[in-house]
């Protein structure tokens, strides 16, 4: 079986099991940028109240952002966990923005150069860049995390040394460029690594993926 079609079962499996998973959860595309980067190494229910925090101080925009004094901007996000790293983070991430124009503007420039800008904002990485990509700025660019590496190894789809990029590539190679599948199949990566795949006593009975590819390596 060629990947895409490995691929395509993988995903019709999880959606046949999980149903939509409907990502990402904000009223505007800068509030997909701030979650981004507030839910590195956390839980969605720490970036809502980090979130809550920030629409309440009314500074829920690049321009706020961008002029809120640094331990301000802490204070806010502490509920996210790491809040000096991820406000520092966020801040670059809003000055950035501002400089180039705004979220209009941006919308504006080709996915390479806006993906290569968005590299170029200390502290935003691979992961962080391709989700506001793929979420607030409806890009084809799939978004890789540790639960597809997990997922993608144990069921021989890739091996253990791969990087971001090749793993990446295994996706966009194999997939057409659909920014809702490119959604929905990330979602259910996260569902299935959080509730099944996990780092140590997987659960294999009753995942979507049990037995996926003939086997799973574990």
């Amino acid at each position: 079986m060629m990947f895409r079609e490995l691929l395509y079962e993988m995903y019709q499996r999880m959606l046949k099991t999980l149903g939509h998973q409907r990502w990402w959860p904000a009223e505007t595309p800068f509030e997909v940028c701030v979650g981004a980067v507030l839910t590195q190494n956390t839980n969605w229910r720490n970036v809502e109240r980090a979130i809550s925090n920030l629409k309440s101080a009314g500074k829920l925009s690049p321009e706020a952002i961008a002029t809120t004094e640094l331990s301000e901007l802490e204070e806010l996000v502490r509920p996210s966990g790491f809040y000096k790293q991820k406000a520092k983070r966020l801040k670059n991430l809003a000055q950035w923005i501002v400089e180039k124009g705004g979220m209009e503007s941006l919308k504006e420039k080709e996915t390479e150069s806006l993906r290569e800008g968005l590299l170029s904002i200390s502290g935003i990485g691979f992961e962080t860049a391709d989700s506001i990509l793929l979420y607030a700025f409806e890009r084809p660019v799939f978004v890789v995390d540790a639960y597809t590496y997990r997922i993608l190894v144990r069921h021989g789809l890739a091996g253990e040394d791969v990087d971001y990029g090749s793993l990446q590539e295994i996706f966009m190679s194999n997939l057409d460029p659909d920014v809702e599948v490119y959604k929905e199949f990330h979602a259910l990566i996260v569902e299935v690594g959080k509730r099944f795949c996990k780092k140590n006593n997987p659960k294999c009975g009753g995942c979507p993926l049990d037995g996926f590819n003939g086997y799973c390596a574990v």
